[in-house]
């Protein structure tokens, strides 16, 4: 059953809230606007937005941030997450907003550096094809589809903002894993580690919402210098105070790979999963730096870390 949020007052409504990104964008702008929540839990509108439609009487701006994140399906099941919560999520969300006494004034939406279906390249910009073959990608990119067709209907500001690796203090995914590992000791960089990844703080991310809303667009959105494996991993050792990152050399790493490649998918490591660790990939925010007057934060200062143990 779908829930009614009603406020005297209602500015933005922010879905995936309890997220690691939508925390952020939260507390970044609950002390100006009125933030109405959604999300599975803990919000103003508890909803499963894959399966339910929200009822949204007026809201100026939405920012939709709820989302399947990012992982290696192993089955046609797990890669049907990603439409069921990616796409089908989108378009109850869109069939909710029908119900608005008038639209919003503008649309954000998280999306992903994911679209453009690459593996390795530099300074990758906008206008990329969005070659994505995988679930999470096409997802995505049908997602985005979705969005601007409706914002142009509906004469809605339409902004996609297009996100590399996020980074905060208790970050999910592969820089979680990646955190663990360092503070485990079992963590090592492959070929020196200098493979160069497009990151971006959470913290920056939402602190440029409510002038991307104002004017639309879309936008790759990363700190500028774009770190290196071994750059990163040595911020961490030192934010966690561990004091050596081992290194194994590419020549071994090719031989584990190839070995990788005979024992199939369980194996930890193979041609393809080293071909990616070691390319480059980094994306251009020069459009956000000029039309949003992007000024991100290095990854590299600032960079803070809650341990649980």
């Amino acid at each position: 059953m779908s829930e009614v949020y009603q406020s005297e007052k209602r500015d933005i409504v922010l879905t995936g809230a309890t997220g690691f990104l939508g925390k952020y964008i939260y507390k970044a702008l609950i002390k100006e606007f009125n933030v109405i929540t959604i999300a599975r839990n803990n919000a103003d509108i508890n909803i499963n937005l894959t399966t339910e439609v929200p009822v949204i009487e007026n809201a100026d701006l939405i920012i939709h941030c709820a989302g399947k994140a990012h992982f290696v399906p192993k089955t046609d099941i797990e890669k049907q997450f990603f439409f069921d919560v990616n796409l089908n999520g989108t378009f109850n969300l869109l069939r909710g907003l029908e119900g608005c006494i008038k639209p919003p004034k503008a649309f954000i939406f998280i999306s992903s550096v994911a679209v453009y279906g690459c593996e390795s390249g530099l300074m990758i910009e906008e206008s990329h094809p969005l070659n994505a073959t995988d679930s999470y990608g096409i997802s995505k990119i049908k997602a985005e589809q979705l969005i601007q067709r409706w914002c142009a209907k509906n004469e809605v500001i339409c902004t996609i903002l297009r996100l590399p690796l996020l980074v905060g203090e208790n970050p999910p995914g592969n820089l979680g894993a990646m955190i663990k590992g360092i503070e485990k000791g079992y963590y090592i960089n492959i070929g020196g580690g200098k493979a160069k990844k497009s990151m971006v703080f959470a913290e920056d991310v939402a602190k440029i919402i409510p002038d991307a809303s104002k004017i639309g667009g879309i936008y790759n959105l990363t700190d500028g210098y774009h770190p290196s494996f071994a750059e990163l991993a040595s911020t961490i050792a030192k934010t966690i105070n561990k004091k050596r990152i081992f290194n194994l050399p590419l020549w071994l790493a090719n031989i584990m790979a190839r070995l990788g490649d005979l024992i199939g998918n369980k194996s930890p490591i193979n041609s393809m999963k080293l071909a990616k660790i070691t390319a480059d990939l980094t994306f251009d925010d020069t459009k956000a730096k000029k039309e949003l007057n992007w000024k991100p934060n290095p990854v590299l200062q600032g960079f803070k870390i809650k341990l649980y143990r």
